[in-house]
């Protein structure tokens, strides 16, 4: 079978695809072939060796995948082969076929395109995580969102919304601040200018944000920071900016701000309670027909590293997907 195969770590352009073996099943193990498989900011670390653990060499990059059961071990009850599902794994996606414990896989709701199903999981898990579990956003409060036009920036807006919040949209281009905008954003404001935070002042009525969802990182979240409302709640994501911000201290004093991290990564091993209640509530939100999974571009599997080039250049609307099988 093709698969993408990281024999060392290196710029995306420098990994290829490769025929390598198909993987057998063991014990309390599905074999999927994959259909699609989404790219995230952290599959681009991964590569490189710059993500806070390194996958062992040589590896598959992906996570998250849509596909169908093609081979079921004896002990697993409840799948077969034949059976449309999606999943995530901690690597192995972009390949033909992937070998995941049966846990790590639901079954697709009817009428799910499968470019849609591998966008899902990762992102709206953190949204739905961050803004619930993590910053309590109730209705009718004030929800930031930066880098609004990404996976996880669409994801949050959709979330927010359903969530009863009113969602200002921070992005860095017209086009992106539309994007946002067309998925239920009640409000856009441009970051990239000086005075954004007299702007985000003037939608919130001089309220603030009560809740920041921030993947994006570098000197916009301090600033952000600074235009949380009293006993706001900004949730750190991830640093699409490449930079980590330093915040000083006096800022959660005077603003009496709670800042909160969120890795979606550790959710399942630390909080396998809450990562249950988020993915029941996701999973009642997608067969209600009440939130469809934002799929940005997809790419044909021989050029995945297009899709990478994409979300590392901050190109990206939506979440990118490679389409792999038929």
């Amino acid at each position: 079978m093709k698969a993408v195969v990281v024999e060392h770590y290196a710029p995306i352009d420098q990994i290829g695809l490769k025929e390598v073996a198909q993987p057998a099943t063991g014990p309390g193990q599905i074999r999927v072939r994959v259909h699609a498989a989404s790219i995230g900011f952290v599959d681009g670390l991964k590569v490189e060796g710059r993500y806070q653990t390194r996958d062992p060499l040589p590896f598959t990059p992906g996570a998250e995948f849509a596909g169908v059961v093609d081979d079921v071990a004896g002990d697993v009850m409840g799948l077969a082969a034949g059976m449309r599902v999606m999943g995530a794994a901690r690597s192995g996606a972009l390949a033909e076929t992937i070998v995941v414990p049966a846990s790590a896989v639901e079954i697709m709701p009817d009428g799910l395109s499968m470019e849609a199903a591998a966008a899902f999981r990762t992102n709206y898990l953190t949204a739905l995580y961050a803004l619930g579990e993590r910053g309590s956003l109730r209705a009718g409060e004030q929800l930031l969102v930066l880098g609004a036009a990404g996976g996880t920036g669409i994801a949050a807006i959709q979330v927010g919304k359903l969530l009863g919040a009113r969602v200002i949209a921070a992005a860095s281009t017209e086009e992106k601040r539309n994007f946002a905008a067309s998925f239920g954003a009640d409000a856009v404001v441009d970051y990239t200018r000086t005075d954004w935070r007299d702007a985000l002042k003037d939608l919130t009525g001089g309220h603030g944000a009560d809740v920041i969802f921030d993947p994006v990182g570098g000197e916009v979240s301090v600033q952000a920071f600074r235009s949380i409302a009293w006993n706001g709640r900004h949730i750190v994501v991830g640093f699409a900016a490449g930079s980590i911000p330093a915040l000083p201290f006096n800022l959660p004093l005077l603003k009496g701000g709670i800042l909160v991290g969120v890795d979606a990564a550790q959710i399942a091993r630390r909080e396998p309670d809450a990562q249950a209640r988020v993915m029941t509530q996701l999973s009642a939100w997608l067969n209600d027909g009440k939130l469809t999974p934002v799929v940005g571009q997809v790419f044909a599997f021989e050029d995945f590293r297009a899709a990478f080039r994409t979300m590392q250049t901050r190109a990206a609307l939506g979440k990118m997907v490679v389409k792999i099988g038929a």
